[in-house]
Formats: structure tokens, C-alpha cells, sequence
């Protein structure tokens, strides 16, 4: 019932497009869905009658449940709200995080002693959910960019991470209103190497599956060490490269089940799409927005830079220095070096069209970052 209300709404959405809302977070808090899907159906009384009539007990069904492990507090509760509300208010709404295979901790009293084990909430499978490998995308890291002979950055040598997505529903309360929540499971490009294995280097077979996977494996690494931040910050891009790859092939294809391009003008793509990211974990995402914009769509960088300006919207929780993600410039030039470029050239955009007009000391202060951590940066925007 739930799927088919699910599809019922993506064909109304694709048959009159309407803006839509893409609300996307690192965490989200959802916790047992049954007794909230029964009530949004209205049908929760007759599941009580039927399971009592069959000498089952409806609290103890529900309390099976597994919670899903895609929060930790506040950030992941605010997030599950949104996606009720807009269900609720009838608002076209998908949600996009990551299907951590963990979450941070389950805890447990052996002996009167409080200890902490990984949950493994998803070892009986999640029948909520809804496997899409036909909208598999492929994430890149790393490697460097050069200009081709229109002198469009070109993003080469990178190391391709998978993206698979799985499908939640989230029901509208009676109203016949399904949004979805799409959650990234991060796969490696070459699972198994066979020569290894039949070399007897079995740890190595799989290294590289196991590299990749770690990117949804736990909620929030710890990032106190250099290996931890580095996969944090992989976990951030991860998330926003897939879904904002997702959200443009959403823009392009009108029609219902049908994956061909045929939007191509991103002058109306704020008047279609409306990007929230909740707190500053996915805010990488305006640095990729502005590069799918002008190395693969091939706009200016004015015109690109309008569209994302119009497009983001941010959810704040806290000005505390501590909340609020910053990363070394040599860890993000080594990951992301074209990104580290845009953010460069869009901070000396901003200080040279405002009230700060030194973009020379500006550029000055962008190159010595570089030289400084040894980060090779092609200055295509900090000409000013």
C-alpha cells in the first residue's frame, strides 16, 4: 500500500512538476517505523484486532523493531521531523542521507559494568527499505584536473566509489502522501581480486572492498586522527556528490520512468529544486553544485554561481567553533582539489564584489595556502 501511494505521487509530480524539496543530513533519527506507518494509515486499530485475533500481541510486534542506526541525537531527530512535516503538509519531499551499516554504539550492562558494542541493526536486513541498483552512480576522489582544448576543467586519475541508493517511505498522516527517504550505500569498484587471493595474500583481496565500504560503514568516525577526518570529510562528499548527481537527473527527465535529458535549461532549476542542508556537514555540496555546473553542464561562473545561491538553503544548530566543520587545506586539495579551486575563486568573487575590494591580497593569500601545503592549484577564477 505504502510503494504504490509512493509511486502514485512521482507520477504526479512528473506528469506537473513542482518544486521540490531535497533535504539532506548525515544524520537521521527515524526510529520504529511500523506504529508510525500504521497511524499515518489509519489502519493501526485493525492490525491490533487481527494480530489479537490470531493470539498475538501488538506492542510485543512492535517492540521487534529494529531502530535504525542513522542518528545519535538532536540533528537526526530534527531531520525525521522535517520529513514527517512535509509529508504531512503534502509538500513534494525526498530525504538523502547514508545507510550506515553501524550506528555510533549499543549499550550494554554485563555484570553491573556499562559497556559499548557496535550496533549491527541491519543483520536481519531492513524490510522497510528498497534496493535501487539501476540508479547506481559513481563517485570520485582524488586524482587532479586539467583544462582541455576549451579550456574546461577536466577531473582525471580519480579513485570511483559506487553509490548504491536505498529507498524509505515516509508517509503523509492520511492523505494519501508518500515521500521517500534515499539513503547511499557506498560500494567499491572492484570487490575481489582474484590474483591475490589465489596468491594467498587473502587480506589484500579484498582491501580495496573494504577501504571503500568503510565510507557508510559507522556513523561519525572518530575524527581525532588524520585516517578518521579524512574519511569523515570522504563521508560528507560521498553524500552530496551522489545526491546532487540524483537531483539533476530528477531535473532533466519530466517524464514518469523515463531517463533521457529533456530539461537542459538550468535557468528554472531554483524555480524546481530546493536544496536544505542540515548543518554544515553536507555544505561541501555548494562547492560540487558550482562544479557540475561548469565543468560538466559548461556554464560561466556567474551564471552557475547564481543558480547555487538561489538553489541552497542551510539549517543552523549552533555557532559553536566546535560544531562547525573545518578542514586543513592540504587534506581537502588532496581530496578534492578542484573544489578547493571554486572555493578559492568563490570567496574572492565574494570579497572583490563586496565591501572588501583587495582581491590581488586576496589571490595572494590563496596561493600562499598552496605553496604552503604543496597543493597544485590552476588559478582559473583568481585573476581579478
Amino acid at each position: 500500500m505504502i510503494r504504490q501511494k509512493n509511486n502514485e505521487k512521482i507520477l504526479k509530480v512528473s506528469k506537473h512538476p513542482l518544486k521540490s524539496v531535497y533535504f539532506l543530513s548525515l544524520e537521521f533519527y527515524m526510529g520504529r517505523t511500523l506504529s508510525n506507518t500504521m497511524l499515518s494509515l489509519g489502519i493501526q486499530a485493525t492490525v491490533d484486532e487481527t494480530l489479537h485475533q490470531l493470539g498475538l500481541n501488538i506492542e510485543e510486534v512492535e517492540a521487534m523493531e529494529e531502530d535504525a542506526g542513522l542518528g545519535n541525537g538532536g540533528l537526526g531527530r530534527l531531520s525525521a521531523c522535517f520529513l514527517d512535516s512535509m509529508a504531512i503538509l503534502e509538500i513534494p519531499a525526498y530525504g538523502y542521507g547514508l545507510r550506515y551499516e553501524y550506528s555510533i554504539f549499543k549499550q550494554l550492562i554485563p555484570d553491573g559494568w556499562q559497556v559499548y558494542e557496535p550496533d549491527d541493526w541491519l543483520r536481519f536486513g531492513n524490510p522497510r527499505e528498497k534496493a535501487r541498483p539501476e540508479y547506481m552512480l559513481a563517485v570520485n576522489f582524488f586524482g587532479r584536473f586539467v583544462k582541455d582544448e576549451n579550456n574546461q576543467s577536466k577531473w582525471i586519475d580519480t579513485t570511483v566509489v559506487f553509490a548504491t541508493p536505498y529507498d524509505t517511505p515516509i508517509p503523509g498522516f492520511r492523505n494519501n502522501i508518500v515521500n521517500s527517504l534515499r539513503l547511499w550505500s557506498a560500494k567499491a569498484e572492484n570487490h575481489f581480486h582474484l590474483k591475490f587471493f589465489n596468491d594467498g595474500d587473502y587480506v589484500q583481496a579484498v582491501m580495496d572492498r573494504n577501504l571503500t565500504e568503510h565510507i557508510t560503514r559507522v556513523l561519525y568516525p572518530n575524527d581525532n586522527i588524520a585516517c578518521g577526518k579524512e574519511l569523515h570529510l570522504k563521508q560528507q562528499y560521498f553524500l552530496v556528490a551522489a545526491t546532487l548527481l540524483d537531483i539533476i537527473r530528477r531535473f532533466k527527465s519530466s517524464k514518469f520512468a523515463v531517463r533521457e535529458a529533456v530539461r537542459i535549461d538550468f535557468d528554472t532549476f531554483p524555480a524546481k529544486v530546493a536544496i536544505q542542508i542540515n548543518d554544515t556537514h553536507p555544505s561541501i555540496g555548494i562547492a560540487e553544485l558550482m562544479r557540475l555546473l561548469i565543468d560538466v553542464e559548461g556554464l560561466s561562473y556567474d551564471r552557475a554561481w547564481k543558480i547555487t545561491v538561489d538553489t541552497f538553503g542551510y539549517t543552523n544548530h549552533t555557532l559553536l567553533p566546535e560544531a562547525l566543520e573545518r578542514w586543513p587545506v592540504s587534506l581537502l586539495g588532496k581530496m578534492l582539489p578542484r573544489h578547493l579551486e571554486i572555493v578559492f575563486a568563490s570567496l574572492s568573487h565574494k570579497t572583490a564584489g563586496g565591501s572588501f575590494r583587495a582581491p590581488g591580497v586576496f589571490n595572494k593569500m590563496c596561493k600562499w595556502f598552496c605553496e604552503t601545503y604543496n597543493i597544485i592549484i590552476q588559478y582559473t577564477f583568481l585573476n581579478a
